[in-house]
């Protein structure tokens, strides 16, 4: 990588996951479950750069694109989110026209999942060092804890959200955050093996990628939020990206009272 971080302990070996492959075409519309990414974007330069990897061939889902890091929302990511909790603002921001009910834990888990998903990816770890022996976590984060930190909520802002079009092999509701790679904390270890070729790239570079069409979305997205000063990242409306009547469209989630203005 283009860019070195502090190391952490490194995290007892795992096998790597194998990559999935297809199975049978499902005979009934999928449901998207909930999901989650993270954009960590390195503003050290003149230039600012994200985060990326390419995905392995053989995934059933996006095969051999560029994307950000992250993934659905394990229920590892539910149990650790009943002790930990985002931001009021950003847990509010994340409640906007949900599927069932909205609860600050359901938000901290798709934060919690960004952060997981990210560390099994890349090494990469949003967090607060630990004093201590690890605590007591959930089977998925038993290797974050084991890294020497606690993840960290607050470092995130929530920007973007997708939904998987209909008739895809795998549907999620994917909500993107960014935080600032100075946040972060690089632990190179045993991957899982879904990205590959992960490094850093300027937004141009990452336009010229193979890139899944909402990735392209989403990286105009940050663009725009880039443009603005560092401390003022986040934005009061959020866009949506989702096929309605088979028609892709683009709106923005506001809070409730401002909706039909």
């Amino acid at each position: 990588m283009r860019r070195t971080s502090p190391s952490c302990p490194t995290p007892s070996p795992l096998p790597p996951s194998p990559p999935q492959r297809a199975g049978p075409q499902a005979t009934q519309a999928l449901r998207p479950r909930d999901a989650a990414t993270l954009v960590i974007v390195d503003r050290s330069a003149p230039t600012p750069r994200v985060l990326m990897g390419r995905r392995h061939p053989g995934q059933v889902f996006l095969p051999d694109t560029f994307v950000f890091p992250g993934g659905r929302v394990e229920p590892a990511d539910r149990a650790l989110a009943r002790r930990l909790a985002l931001p009021p603002r950003e847990a509010e921001r994340l409640s906007y026209a949900v599927h069932g009910r909205p609860t600050d834990a359901r938000a901290a888990a798709l934060a919690l999942a960004a952060i997981r998903e990210t560390f099994e990816e890349t090494g990469f770890v949003l967090g607060t060092p630990a004093s201590g022996p690890p605590s007591a976590a959930p089977g998925a984060w038993l290797d974050f804890m084991r890294a020497g930190h606690h993840p960290r909520l607050d470092g995130l802002t929530f920007f973007a959200r997708a939904i998987t079009p209909p008739g895809r092999t795998r549907r999620y509701d994917t909500r993107f955050f960014l935080t600032d790679a100075a946040a972060v904390t690089h632990c190179p270890g045993n991957l899982d093996g879904e990205l590959l070729d992960i490094d850093w790239f300027t937004l141009d570079e990452a336009r010229r990628l193979n890139l899944p069409s909402i990735t392209h979305h989403v990286l105009e997205d940050v663009a725009k939020l880039l443009a603005r000063p560092a401390k003022r990242l986040a934005a009061r409306d959020v866009p949506f990206y989702r096929h309605r009547y088979g028609r892709f469209e683009r709106t923005l989630l506001r809070p409730p009272e401002q909706n039909g203005r």
